[in-house]
């Protein structure tokens, strides 16, 4: 379980394909000593929660396999690339974004971003099967990121984005026609399933 507060931008070192999967060594600089990744820990990477099979200090690997590459923007990172760092909740942590659980339910594309004074508009298309899912004002999770709902078309949504998000998650490095990941929010697909019956 995480909160969707990114904790730091990694680093891409190296992205192989293994069988059907991919192993990715990720760079997560500044990492507190006294507080190190373990093995099989959860980790966020982009909103997707994965395990950490290898640790060198800073560094670590995940693997992905071929129901995550198929739903989320992973397949495509490569050496060099940000990505978004979440370590899993503890108990007693504070709960400052919403609940995310890391199971990504698809990609959306950024279609528009215009800046607004201090603040960034960013616009998404997303295939609507996941809109219903949405309410303007709700939570959903954009690479990882907690953020509220500003609009919900049929087959798009938008955000707000303050200055410390650009700052210090991959969203303030997104381009139009860039694929981010999406986790909808996760007490909406409980419901859904209920009044679907």
């Amino acid at each position: 379980m995480f909160t969707g507060l990114v904790q730091a931008m990694g680093r891409i070192l190296r992205a192989e394909d293994e069988g059907a999967g991919r192993r990715l060594a990720i760079a997560w600089d500044g990492l507190a000593s006294d507080d190190p990744i373990v093995l099989g820990e959860s980790i966020a990477v982009n909103g997707c929660c994965l395990t950490a099979v290898a640790i060198d200090g800073e560094r670590f690997e995940v693997q992905a396999g071929p129901e995550t590459l198929l739903r989320t923007n992973l397949g495509v990172r490569a050496a060099g690339d940000r990505v978004n760092l979440e370590r899993s909740l503890k108990v007693g942590d504070r709960l400052g974004g919403h609940f995310v659980q890391g199971h990504v339910d698809t990609v959306a594309a950024l279609q528009e971003r215009r800046t607004e004074g201090e603040w960034e508009f960013l616009a998404f298309s997303i295939d609507p099967a996941w809109t219903p899912l949405m309410v303007p004002k709700g939570s959903i999770a954009v690479d990882g990121v907690s953020l509220t709902l500003v609009e919900v078309a049929e087959d798009g949504f938008s955000v707000m984005l303050i200055p410390h998000t650009l700052a210090v998650t991959t969203l303030g490095l997104l381009h139009p026609g860039d694929a981010v990941n999406i986790e909808t929010d996760m007490l909406a697909r409980h419901v859904q399933k209920l009044l679907g019956r």
